[in-house]
């Protein structure tokens, strides 16, 4: 059996990879660039430095900087105005997954119309919008290079995970650089994001050998450099390992799929505004235990590859040992319980069945080893607060 491989048409990899987007674009023969991004990437200098070596070269290019974290269907669209009636034929995205991901829902309604809530799956979005060129500044979300994009729908309060050739980037910048000045705390929580996403490509229904061998050489290299980037940020061959590995475990979960932990995290985030990475990190060592019994030897390979366990440690040893591992990662990087988060026990309580019918809808919990029944993920999501 076949496994389809959907890439960026482009890949610049590696210190200073930012700084190639002027050639990238002439490659593309494009010469009118929206930036979309968020005001700190303003803040921080980096959306200047993009628009003046475009300038350079005699690039026109103008800044959309209204992205928000978790983007929503009402803040895409003053970007989708703007880029519908600005004569723009590329979009750079600039940013972490959010700006990412808003860049990709822009550029296809802005080239197609409709309303987001159109695009959502199960359709699979294969029409392109106006070409997309991502770079990303965080080591987490591997956006860059996935064929998703997920958009909350306010009128429901929902997640809508949007899937399809469509939303994939032309190029990928993949530039270490940028993320030198990222807090331990979004350090910690994209890091932990890219760890589940090669965990759970790994470990997915759909994997394949292709996906198994990017999601593998992420581990390998997130696994021993988590902890060294989120305790020093400074450290240039821990970020450029983390950078890589992330947009690796993009890759394999592009080609894979995601599993129960994001099918399950996207509702908390809907529902209580906790930022993606982190709501997966509280939920990954409570499904990994609830999953690990349906894939002993996959889960032991990921324990292998984070150098936590020896080829001499049996799949049940190496397994114990994943699970140590992931809560002792928790707590060195201060991730915080729903409810140290400030989420108030009987509001969580309630939407528990809610969130977990929307996480089944999402598709992503069947792609896991075991696929959980309604009841079981109420008792994964009421079991944080133990």
């Amino acid at each position: 059996m076949s496994s389809q491989i959907i890439l960026p048409r482009i890949m610049q990899v590696g210190y200073g990879a930012s700084l190639e987007v002027p050639s990238v674009l002439t490659s593309l023969n494009c010469q009118r660039a929206l930036i979309v991004t968020d005001k700190m990437m303003v803040q921080l200098g980096y959306a200047n430095t993009i628009q003046t070596v475009l300038q350079q070269h005699d690039i026109a290019c103008d800044v959309f900087d209204d992205t928000v974290p978790e983007p929503t269907v009402a803040s895409i669209q003053a970007g989708v105005a703007k880029a519908k009636n600005g004569d723009y034929d590329c979009i750079i995205a600039l940013g972490g997954g959010s700006p990412i991901d808003s860049a990709k829902a822009i550029a296809i309604l802005a080239k197609h119309g409709g309303v987001m809530q159109d695009y959502r799956f199960p359709r699979m979005v294969t029409e392109q919008g106006l070409p997309l060129i991502a770079i990303p500044t965080t080591a987490g979300t591997g956006s860059e290079v996935t064929k998703f994009t997920i958009i909350t729908d306010e009128t429901s309060d929902e997640k809508m995970l949007c899937v399809g050739i469509g939303f994939m980037p032309l190029a990928a910048l993949v530039d270490y650089k940028l993320t030198m000045s990222l807090p331990p705390r979004i350090t910690a929580d994209t890091g932990i994001d890219a760890l589940t996403h090669a965990m759970e490509a790994y470990v997915s229904k759909k994997a394949n050998p292709y996906s198994d061998s990017q999601a593998i050489a992420a581990i390998k290299l997130i696994g021993p450099n988590l902890r060294k980037v989120f305790h020093d940020g400074s450290d240039k061959k821990a970020r450029e390992a983390m950078m890589l590995g992330s947009t690796l475990a993009g890759v394999a979960f592009s080609s894979a799929s995601v599993a129960l932990v994001h099918g399950m995290s996207r509702p908390i985030g809907a529902f209580f505004h906790v930022p993606h990475g982190l709501s997966n990190a509280m939920l990954l060592p409570s499904v990994t235990e609830f999953s690990i019994a349906s894939a002993p030897e996959r889960y032991a390979d990921c324990a292998r590859a984070m150098g936590i366990a020896s080829d001499l440690d049996s799949n049940d040893e190496a397994n114990q040992k994943l699970l140590i591992e992931l809560r002792a990662l928790n707590n060195e990087l201060a991730v915080p319980t729903p409810q140290e988060f400030g989420i108030k026990r009987d509001d969580f309580f309630e939407v528990c069945q809610t969130m977990a019918k929307q996480a089944l809808a999402s598709g992503s919990p069947g792609n896991n080893p075991i696929e959980p029944s309604i009841d079981e993920m109420v008792a994964i999501y009421q079991g944080l607060w133990d």
